[in-house]
């Protein structure tokens, strides 16, 4: 699935997803299948092979049994596992299982090893696992990553959980999914981008919002543009924003260039860089443009907002402006120590959580922990709750980084980025998001788009860096910041 287009594509955990299908009514399994088996069809195209379909006990398995009809029907040499209990399936399982079987269909009760198929379909397990898989379903999840054929899941990749990407034991891992009625947070998120393949969303022709008003959202490139208004030709560099970039302890001023480096080149008018470190240069000789400070001076400046973090340490020195931050009236965006300081005194945590101006986390999951008082695999068990769980206790705009980075708003709404790479795992990436997300407030960007277009900006400019050089190794932070304003500058003039 692409969002090249889409602003925000909504996403619902499973508890929602329920409450869309008992207000929809009967009949989604025929529907689900028919929309999978396209899918397939579109997918194995005229080889001579045919499809392996694994069937699961419950409703996935259903969906799975509707699947292979249809391929069936359309001259497809289908054969079709079933590990379940056919007394124990749903009376819409039941009658999709009848219908297989009046079409002339058989079932397995293993996987044959002396057959090759073009294509296996997954219907194993769909949403409504919650368990590690072992015995029997474990060995037929092994069996499945064991053949040498494109695999299409349906819903989920089985032994992934649809809520937050976590591998329950072992998961197909699928070339394709064929996801119903709206996105997972699972596909996005954690473990499933290394799982799902490439997602196609099926809606079933159920307007789901309609029905259940959604939660989440997948971030899409839409967000750029959407994020400012365009240029007018009278203005002046008054006209975007002062920034403050604190940070830049000895041994760490890059950091606080790399932030005030993107801060600059996103568009915001003057960047003033309060270093930490007595010994640094009076300007940065590759960005002549910033104005360095002295830390108790930057603090008296007229500005549009502060960053606080990169490089920052954790001296007296940095301790002193983090609480100057928070106590200004600006919008303050908080990274690196900044974040370990507001986890290790509650002094800050009150300030943070009583701020009438926005205040903007980005913690990696380890600072996540710290900020929670938990452990940093506590947070990745589910990573949407944990976001939104900071969000709300600190009344703060929040990116939990990572994989799916996920995006949390004080009111409890939260977003999935979808663009980014593995690439990005290299020293500076947040430094840059920072400077990044700074810029865009500057500009007067609302919180909300400012943190979203944000973050959804880094990761393409990622996304662009690997494809024009072939791959994600080798990416670093201060390519990102051209990358970024180039294709800020191209969905800017799309738009208007």
């Amino acid at each position: 699935m692409t969002f090249s287009s889409a602003t925000s594509v909504p996403v619902y955990r499973t508890a929602e997803i329920r409450a869309v299908e008992t207000k929809t009514g009967p009949g989604l399994m025929e529907r689900a299948g028919l929309a999978a088996a396209q899918i397939a069809r579109n997918l194995n195209g005229d080889r001579g092979h045919g499809v392996l379909v694994v069937a699961g006990p419950g409703n996935n398995g259903g969906d799975a049994f509707v699947v292979a009809r249809h391929l069936k029907a359309w001259w497809n040499k289908v054969d079709v596992v079933f590990a379940g209990d056919a007394e124990k399936l749903s009376a819409e399982a039941v009658a999709a299982f009848a219908a297989w079987r009046d079409r002339g269909g058989t079932v397995l009760d293993t996987i044959p090893s002396d057959r090759q198929w073009d294509l296996v379909i997954d219907g194993l397990f769909g949403t409504g696992l919650r368990r590690e898989l072992s015995g029997e379903f474990s060995a037929l999840v092994h069996s499945i990553n064991d053949i040498d054929a494109p695999v299409l899941a349906l819903d989920v990749p089985s032994g992934l959980d649809a809520d937050t990407g976590r591998v329950l034991g072992c998961a197909v891992r699928a070339d394709h999914t064929a996801t119903f009625i709206a996105l997972k947070p699972g596909l996005l998120t954690l473990d499933g981008p290394d799982y799902c393949g490439q997602i196609h969303l099926c809606p079933l022709d159920i307007d789901a919002p309609t029905l259940c008003e959604p939660r989440g959202a997948a971030i899409g490139s839409g967000i750029i543009g959407a994020a400012l208004p365009a240029r007018r030709a009278n203005s002046h560099k008054g006209d975007y924003g002062s920034v403050g970039i604190i940070g830049g302890a000895p041994g760490m001023t890059g950091a606080a260039l790399l932030a005030a480096r993107a801060a600059l080149k996103l568009g915001a008018g003057r960047i003033y860089v309060g270093l930490l470190d007595g010994n640094a240069p009076a300007y940065d000789p590759l960005q002549p443009e910033l104005m360095l400070r002295p830390l108790y001076e930057l603090l008296k400046l007229p500005l549009s907002c502060i960053a606080v973090g990169p490089g920052l340490g954790q001296s007296p020195d940095a301790y002193y402006a983090v609480k100057a931050a928070l106590q200004t009236a600006l919008p303050v965006v908080v990274d690196a120590d900044a974040l370990n300081l507001i986890a290790a005194e509650p002094t800050f945590q009150r300030i943070v959580s009583q701020r009438t101006s926005p205040t903007l986390l980005t913690p990696h999951p380890a600072e996540a922990a710290r900020l929670l008082g938990c452990t940093t695999a506590e947070i990745q068990a589910d990573r949407v709750k944990a976001a939104c769980e900071i969000a709300t206790r600190y009344r703060a705009y929040t990116v939990l980084k990572g994989n799916g980075s996920v995006c949390a708003l004080p009111d409890g709404k939260w977003f999935i980025n979808t663009s980014g790479n593995p690439g990005m795992a290299s020293a500076g990436m947040g430094d840059v998001l920072t400077g990044i997300i700074a810029a865009l407030l500057a500009q007067n960007a609302t919180t909300k788009h400012a943190l979203l277009a944000g973050v959804h900006l880094h990761g393409a400019a990622a996304d662009e860096l690997a494809a024009t050089t072939g791959g994600p190794v080798g990416i670093t932070a201060s390519e990102i910041t051209p990358t970024a304003c180039a294709l800020w500058n191209r969905a800017r003039k799309e738009r208007h």
